[in-house]
């Protein structure tokens, strides 16, 4: 009885415990990406135009994105306490917006409803921000598998969730406003106790390996599983049993990673803790040397790139390297006899750390900002707008475009991640040329949902979801290269200001104010009397007379923008890559083989 208590005691402690947990909480956390299911029902209940919808949507890009309370909190507090949080202001801003939609409370103005949605939406930031810090510090030498893993199941909620209102079978849609209210804040409050960062397990383990390679393995099982669901939904009339049998099966594959910590728990035998040691003394000693000696390597590095020939740089790769190395031999050589003294700038180059003011005055930080703000907002978008892009094309359940886009993105945010390592370790090449590469993807899709061909709201939202999703793989990984990593979590923030600030001009300005043009022009033509605000803003205190439009004229000039500012994306992504070769052959060109 003692040794079952030994067991069970290690596995409320294991870290594994928490990384599932935390997948978990992560795989109902997304609700931003359920918006475009939820915002017809929005609108018709409320009356609300395309404009007046869009504001919604912003308000929801803003709450995603407005990540500094949660962070500021989730220092003062003990994690648990920030996941009460997130949950309360995911239940009373989602569940308020259920109440008005049902007709149980009166209707507020606009400007109170995009607060909801803001407050509702906030919560998610509170839900990554736990996840994160107690995973990260449970796993500190596999801090890359854990992020990927815990944002892909962030990617996937909107499929899960769509998977799961469908089973339940409410009888309207406004109940999945109810269900996106309830049920992350009752999943939280569940497992809230259990993330926490948990001692004696920081090392690295020869059972890690093999452990997320089975979680990796899930995950893409889920991602098909999913995809292959939706899809047969989507194109048969299937029964509500086999619907349950579906969603049974997805919780078996949800559930099956608890599998790792309950193995490690009861099946290994417990290691002595004398056993748990981190690095031994000799070893610090010689890292703190070789720190030392590259901080000093550092100096000689960026005084050759102010002292090479511009002509350098013109040269074939591995003429450049040599001349490079020739070069910082002889400035070695000359340093140590004090022949020559290397001088050091008031401020870091690239590949060093930086600070966010340093940061904002480089031009590299705001290309990758702008790039980021057309390319990602493009794609968010589309995102928002989901839901009326697939009526106007003809499809009466938006859900399932809702759930692959979901599944895209995750696929994107993995892909993203894997492809653009092979290009920095095994090329040695700028890892913004995946971004490239990405935005010039998105922007084929965008083309295809301007043409409305056959099946070009499945391959758009394809296109869409892969290039949105390997943004939020890629930006974070060449931000820390060009920026270090002492101050990357504002740099990040900073960073991710763009989704919104893409969303708030082009869905909120450019998409709604097309779409209610054309919807204007449909009902003139039927002989209807719309009474549409001439303002942008004035709607938002307005109630107008829902509008639709059909055909793939509602977005056509819509999405002919968005194609052409992921060019735009794509063309500052390649700027950055030239201006930054020189840094990626420093970082990555003496590891290659």
């Amino acid at each position: 009885m003692g040794r079952l208590k030994e067991r069970f005691q290690a596995f409320v402690n294991n870290r594994w415990l928490v990384f599932v947990a935390a997948m978990w909480i992560q795989s109902c956390a997304g609700v931003g990406y359920i918006f475009g299911s939820i915002s017809p029902v929005i609108k018709s209940s409320l009356n609300y135009n395309q404009r007046q919808l869009s504001k919604l949507g912003v308000a929801k890009d803003l709450g995603d994105s407005v990540g500094f309370l949660a962070g500021s909190l989730s220092e003062i507090l003990p994690l648990w306490g920030a996941l009460l949080v997130g949950a309360f202001l995911n239940l009373v801003g989602y569940g308020w917006v259920w109440l008005i939609v049902t007709g149980r409370v009166p209707v507020l103005p606009l400007w109170a409803m995009c607060i909801l949605i803001f407050v509702g939406n906030n919560g998610e930031t509170y839900f990554n921000t736990a996840a994160l810090v107690s995973c990260v510090q449970n796993f500190p030498k596999s801090r890359g598998p854990v992020v990927g893993i815990l944002k892909g199941f962030a990617g996937l909620s909107g499929a899960i969730l769509t998977q799961i209102y469908t089973m339940i079978n409410f009888p309207d849609q406004a109940s999945l406003i109810f269900m996106v209210a309830v049920g992350p804040a009752m999943v939280v409050i569940a497992l809230m106790f259990i993330i926490r960062p948990v001692g004696g397990h920081r090392q690295v383990r020869p059972s890690d390996g093999l452990s997320f390679t089975f979680f990796y393995s899930v995950c893409l099982l889920l991602a098909a599983y999913l995809m292959g669901v939706m899809l047969l939904e989507d194109l048969v009339n299937v029964s509500h049993t086999l619907v349950t049998i579906f969603t049974v099966i997805l919780f078996f594959l949800i559930f099956i990673p608890i599998i790792i910590p309950i193995v490690l728990s009861f099946c290994e035998e417990p290691r002595d803790p004398a056993e748990e040691v981190l690095l031994p003394k000799s070893e610090q000693q010689e890292a703190g040397k070789s720190e030392q000696h590259a901080q000093e390597q550092e100096v000689i590095f960026s005084e050759v790139e102010d002292e090479k020939p511009k002509e350098v740089d013109l040269l074939p790769a591995s003429e450049r390297q040599k001349r490079i190395a020739q070069l910082q031999a002889k400035l070695f050589q000359a340093a140590a006899e004090g022949a020559v003294r290397v001088k050091r700038r008031r401020g870091p180059h690239r590949g060093e750390d930086f600070t966010l003011m340093q940061a904002l005055i480089k031009a590299d930080f705001w290309l990758i900002f702008f790039s980021l703000l057309l390319g990602s907002g493009s794609g968010l978008t589309v995102i928002d707008n989901l839901g009326q892009m697939s009526q106007s094309l003809g499809y009466d359940n938006t859900h399932i475009f809702v759930s692959m886009i979901s599944i895209w993105n995750f696929l994107g945010r993995v892909g993203g991640g894997y492809f653009s390592e092979i290009i920095v370790r095994d090329y040695a090449y700028p890892r913004p040329v995946a971004m490239a590469v990405a935005q010039l993807v998105m922007a084929v899709g965008h083309v295809f949902f301007a043409m409305g061909w056959p099946g070009a709201m499945h391959i758009g939202t394809l296109l869409i979801g892969l290039g949105y999703g390997a943004h939020w793989a890629i930006v974070p990984a060449a931000a820390s290269e060009l920026f270090g990593l002492k101050k990357f979590g504002a740099l990040y923030n900073f960073l991710t200001l763009a989704n919104p600030a893409g969303s708030l001009v082009f869905s909120g300005v450019i998409a709604s104010s097309i779409y209610d043009r054309e919807a204007e022009k449909q009902a003139h033509q039927h002989h209807i009397q719309p009474q549409i605000s001439g303002s942008i803003f004035s709607g938002m205190f307005a109630q107008d007379e829902p509008l639709k439009c059909e055909g793939s004229i509602c977005f056509f000039l819509t999405s002919m923008i968005m194609s052409g500012f992921c060019v735009i994306a794509a063309v500052l992504s390649m700027i950055l890559v030239y201006r930054t070769k020189i840094v990626y052959a420093n970082l990555y060109g003496k590891s290659r083989t």
